[in-house]
């Protein structure tokens, strides 16, 4: 009786449904440089999203078996920009119907323009640029990662809630640092933050520009209640704490910062998926890790959920916020029908520790309260028609 049972167990297995998800990387990819890693710079990747994505996989495997279906995760490394939009392309042509893109977003918005709706999902698990969740969105292309938008306003939230309404900005040079500042700025608008002064730091190695690295000048002259590091690069940003004119907490870049994940989050699973990353992985969870695991949670739960309705249905049941996924960050999470943004908590963490969950209380919406964070319906840039 039991080897009936079992051999009617293998033959399921054996006629699961394979559904195919790949993880598209870049090769020299300046994020993952070996270098970068060591510095362990705050708000960085530890390391490849690749792992995020196969600790999910294993953990959806019951739950996809019990629906009559197997999932299977391929890594694809490009050698080059210039690869990236082809491979992804050759993917969907060749039945690749989820894709994970662990890309910087020039790459993102390629990859994006190879496929037609229909033929692929594509699922942004790394690229924090607004434009990508914007104007420049696609109807192929899902969001896992909080937006620059998503974690200027958490970090406006808490300051509005501790009454630290006179902030100072520190900015860099660089393109994506002026990414950040101007999303500081909007959320500093929107939860009514003043800015006391902005200055603008420069690291450099000419000693005519050594006063731009100054912090003792950089914070002199001016009174806050808070200083607001907005450093892409975070290399500046780690030395700013403990540093400034006044004794104040620093936030954004270094200090207090909004992110998807924490090794130290104690909540709601927390504890237990921290620990079978770390098991998997030899490092500390992210939340770019974060990212790539609740994107194939959302392919599981999807196909788990229809399994039999094949690909159509179940991508634009993921578009649609139809699909509910369990994050591990307390409410359902589930994707946003205007920008295709994963709507979600975001904590509030410094190097050892969570100290709050954005939105924080108080922070109310008419529909849903995460919808607090990031571009909300009204105001979004993006164009894809409600689905």
């Amino acid at each position: 009786m039991l080897a009936t049972a079992t051999l009617i167990l293998l033959s399921a297995l054996a006629q699961a449904a394979e559904v195919r998800v790949a993880v598209v990387s870049l090769a020299g990819d300046p994020r993952y440089e070996a270098r970068r890693l060591a510095q362990r710079l705050p708000g960085q990747p530890q390391g490849r999203a690749l792992d995020g994505a196969q600790v999910a996989a294993a953990e959806a495997r019951f739950a996809l078996e019990a629906a009559g279906q197997s999932l299977r995760l391929d890594p694809h490394e490009a050698r080059s920009e210039a690869e990236i939009e082809p491979m992804v392309a050759a993917l969907a042509r060749q039945g690749t119907r989820f894709i994970l893109l662990d890309l910087p977003s020039a790459a993102v918005r390629a990859a994006a323009g190879s496929v037609r709706p229909g033929e692929a999902l594509l699922f942004n698990v790394s690229a924090d640029d607004d434009e990508l969740r914007g104007a420049g969105c696609s109807p192929v292309l899902l969001h896992t990662l909080p937006s620059l938008r998503m974690r200027a306003d958490a970090l406006m939230q808490y300051l509005a809630l501790r009454k630290w309404r006179r902030a100072l900005l520190l900015t860099g040079p660089s393109a994506a640092d002026a990414a950040q500042r101007d999303a500081l700025a909007k959320s500093a608008r929107r939860f009514g933050i003043a800015w006391s002064g902005q200055r603008t730091f420069r690291l450099s190695n000419d000693p005519r520009e050594r006063d731009q690295a100054n912090l003792s000048l950089l914070t002199t002259g001016v009174d806050y209640d808070v200083v607001v590091v907005a450093d892409a690069d975070g290399e500046f940003a780690r030395s700013v704490p403990y540093a400034t004119q006044l004794p104040r907490p620093v936030v954004g870049a270094s200090g207090l910062g909004a992110q998807a994940w924490h090794w130290a989050w104690e909540r709601n699973g927390g504890p237990q998926l921290n620990r079978r990353f770390e098991r998997a992985a030899g490092r500390p969870m992210t939340g770019y890790d974060w990212a790539a695991w609740v994107a194939v949670k959302a392919i599981a739960e999807s196909v788990a959920r229809q399994p039999r309705a094949g690909f159509a249905a179940q991508a634009q049941a993921l578009a649609a916020g139809n699909v509910v996924v369990d994050g591990f960050k307390g409410p359902p999470l589930s994707f946003r029908r205007w920008d295709r943004q994963l709507r979600q908590p975001l904590l509030l963490a410094h190097a050892d520790g969570v100290v709050s969950v954005a939105p924080v209380e108080g922070v109310l919406h008419p529909k849903s309260n995460l919808d607090t964070l990031g571009a909300d319906e009204a105001d979004t840039a993006c164009r894809i028609p409600s689905t």
